[in-house]
Parts: C-alpha cells; structure tokens; sequence
C-alpha cells in the first residue's frame, strides 16, 4: 500500500452535532471576512447559492466586471443536485459543491422539496465551518494530525520525515495543501481512497511504480468519467470470475452511503463508489445471457 488512506478520517470526517454547535460561529466569521450569509432567509436553497456566489466573486477580484456577472449568472450551475429513485417518502437528496464534496439529507423527508432543502441545509453548514481559521491545515495542525494517525496506525511519527513510508507520504500529502482547508484536502484525497478501494495501488506497487510519481500524477488527475469507467470495467472483470459479487458490493457500499448521510458525513467517497459499481453492473447486465434477462440493475441517481 503507498499509504494508508484510513489515517485520513480523522481529519475528515466532522459530525453533525460538532456543524451545528459551530454553525453560529461560522456564520459570524464568514461575515468577518466577507461572505455575506443572509441568515434571516428561510430558503436555505437560496442560502446555500448565495453563499457559493460570494466566494465565487472574491475569487474573481482580477476579472473584468463583465467576467465576474457573468461567472455569478453561471454559479447556480454549480451546485448540482441529484434525487435517489424512490417510488415514495421517505426521499433522497444530495448535492455536490464546486470543489466535489457531497452532502445529503440526513433527516426522513417527506417531499422531494424537502429532501432538497434538508441536502442544502448540511451542505451550508458544512461550508460555513470551512470558512473557520481552524479548519486551515496548518504547520501546527500537520503535527498533531501526524501524531494522532502515527497512534491509530500503530506507526512511529518519526518515520514521517521519510517519504518512503505510508505516514511520510501523508506528510507530504498534507504539506503540499498547506493553507488550504480540510474540506480541500479531502476533496483530493477521494481520488487516493477510491485508488486504494479499487486495487489500483495495490497493482501499481506491485509494478514497482514509486509512491511520488504515484501521487504526482493522480494528484493531477479529475475524478471524471474516463476513472469512473477504467474502475468499473476492473469491478466487471471480477464480476466474471466471480459471479453476483457486483450486487454484493453494490448493496455495502450503498449501506455505507446510507449511514454516512444519516450522520451528515461528507459523501462522495461512498457516492462514488456506489455509481462505480452501478455502471459495471449495468454494463454487466448488457453482456450476459438473455436467461438472466428478468434481473435488473440497480437504479442509479437522478439529476435535478
């Protein structure tokens, strides 16, 4: 393994209960250094927009007034939302933010409007807290991240200064998001964590490819549709030596993206896995004999 993308978690995951103690906080900074959250508004869809449409304007500063209305009339595309079939309540919905991070409703919602706004509610919460100094990887936040994943890997911390090792490469992981957020670092770690997931790792070592030019290319690299079907046809591969072992993965992994919603984790590891292994299942239903044919593959989400 080139890393143990375990040691990430306890970086990334901030639970539900730790946004909504913060959240008054962060409201507060936000509107310290410039993000304007209108807090008095009940449509936290449009809270959520709005928020997303500063941030996108403080980050045009060197854009003409031209570019900048017109990146803000293109903001609400952005933020993409996507409903989970279901025949009725209770509904499903998650939406993806500019950078990759997902978030879905962890409430039973009655209406698909409600799912919809529940979604947007723990994305701009989880935004917000994004915006605390706290949240910045820091020198000092990299030392103590460091100490707490050398204790829950049974590591010593002193192998973080060579590069060679699974907690030297997180080091580095860490140093080059320097002055970035968790939200950020984790963003870039999906890409790592479906890698190690999908065995890819584990073949590129055994390929004697190095952890640096490992990690310097896929850090490059969008999450898009040429990974997500390369990943799904080496699932199809393993479907064929083992049969029905597509639909067991599937159902985990949705599992895992059901719990992971619930608690208001991020989600697009789990997401991501789960639409991998629907579109090597689907393909797999294309491929095999038509006496299979009363089978169906699992629904995949839908785009509002």
């Amino acid at each position: 393994m080139y890393f143990n993308v375990t040691i990430i978690r306890p970086i990334c995951r901030l639970s539900l209960l730790c946004v909504c103690v913060c959240v008054c906080v962060c409201v507060w900074e936000c509107m310290r250094v410039g993000v304007r959250v209108c807090v008095s508004s009940v449509n936290i869809v449009a809270m959520l927009r709005n928020f997303w449409e500063q941030k996108q304007v403080k980050g045009s500063d060197s854009q003409s007034e031209d570019s900048v209305k017109g990146s803000v009339s293109q903001s609400e595309g952005l933020l993409l939302y996507e409903s989970a079939p279901s025949p009725g309540p209770p509904y499903i919905c998650y939406v993806t933010l500019p950078g990759g991070s997902c978030f879905g409703n962890y409430k039973e919602c009655e209406t698909q409007a409600e799912a919809r706004r529940d979604a947007a509610r723990v994305a701009l919460m989880n935004s917000l807290v994004n915006e605390l100094p706290s949240r910045l990887i820091t020198p000092l936040f990299i030392t103590h991240s460091l100490q707490e994943a050398a204790s829950a890997s049974t590591v010593s911390v002193e192998d973080a200064c060579d590069p060679s090792t699974s907690i030297g490469t997180y080091c580095l992981l860490l140093q080059s998001y320097t002055g970035r957020t968790m939200l950020e670092f984790q963003e870039g770690m999906t890409v790592f964590q479906l890698l190690h997931w999908n065995g890819t790792l584990k073949v590129l070592r055994e390929r004697q490819c190095s952890r640096q030019s490992v990690i310097g290319y896929y850090s490059q690299r969008e999450l898009d549709a040429s990974m997500r079907s390369s990943m799904a046809l080496d699932w199809l591969g393993r479907e064929r030596q083992t049969p029905r072992l597509l639909r067991m993965e599937l159902r985990a992994a949705q599992r895992e993206l059901d719990v992971a919603r619930r608690h208001g984790n991020e989600l697009r590891f789990y997401k991501e896995k789960t639409e991998i292994l629907s579109l090597a299942l689907s393909q797999a239903f294309t491929h095999q004999p038509h006496t299979d044919s009363h089978e169906s593959p699992e629904p995949h989400i839908h785009h509002q």
